[in-house]
């Protein structure tokens, strides 16, 4: 199978290592839209012609199926590039449901991009799964240019980190859900903050799952053969250098779940 994936940078490449992970025998197209990067700074309709774009790109290749690997991108877009596009889509959601069942009597704070925080989608969510009212949500906006520079725990994220938090009562979480695909890259940046055993989770893994589902409900066959393919805006990556990078944030994902 072809398995387009799309993301505004790098942070996508959180939902390739989960599908990597259970199904690791497919060819993989993988579009970051660098030119465009930041969407939690964008408008809605700027958001959906981006993704527009990079659907129509993947669909080129004769994707499969093409999973929307940003949390901005769908909440502001995902229903509609499924009316516009005949092409399976798979959008990912903040892990707010497996975060309130396991709670453990905890609040739960869940961290996005300023689009994804205000975007009906999260609080349609956060109202559907969250009855006791546990949930905050927080915007963390200059995360995802750090991680697009592959600053993951440097003094300039710790010190952000510690403005974007200043004097919060972080001892009344129990749970951090990362509702940005980038922000899983700062794990061990929040785990300084954060109150020691805080469970830590992002939908990426249910995304892959989601995927592995789809494809099989569909019959669509495994190709067999591991391939990666990254795209920089439509653009094929073929430079060492960015090719080291990718591989680089990939590693550093591995050695997260170490």
């Amino acid at each position: 199978m072809k398995i387009g994936m799309f993301d505004s940078g790098i942070g996508g490449l959180t939902v390739l290592h989960a599908a990597l992970k259970i199904l690791p025998d497919e060819a993989y197209f993988y579009y970051a839209d660098t030119d465009n990067v930041p969407y939690g700074e964008k408008t809605i309709e700027q958001i959906r012609e981006y993704s527009g774009k990079a659907i129509e790109f993947l669909m080129e290749k004769d994707c499969d199926a093409v999973v929307i690997a940003c949390n901005t991108a769908t909440a502001a877009a995902a229903e509609y590039l499924r009316k516009k596009y005949p092409i399976p889509i798979i959008g990912i959601e903040p892990a707010v449901k497996p975060a309130v069942e396991h709670n453990g009597g905890k609040r739960i704070l869940v961290i996005a991009t300023a689009v994804t925080a205000r975007e009906k989608k999260l609080e349609d969510l956060i109202s559907r799964v969250d009855n006791e009212g546990l949930v905050d949500v927080k915007a963390l906006p200059e995360l995802v240019g750090f991680a697009e520079h592959g600053e993951f725990d440097s003094p300039a994220v710790n010190a952000c980190l510690r403005k974007e938090f200043g004097s919060a009562d972080l001892k009344q979480y129990g749970t951090l859900v990362f509702g940005c695909t980038h922000f899983n890259h700062f794990r061990h940046a929040l785990e300084k903050i954060m109150e020691p055993g805080t469970l830590m989770i992002d939908g990426s893994a249910g995304t892959a799952r989601n995927l592995k589902k789809m494809l099989n409900e569909k019959g669509l066959a495994s190709e067999g053969k591991r391939e990666i393919h990254y795209y920089r805006s439509g653009r094929e990556v073929d430079d060492s250098g960015t090719l080291a990078f990718y591989e680089s944030v990939m590693a550093h994902l591995e050695e997260g779940e170490e």
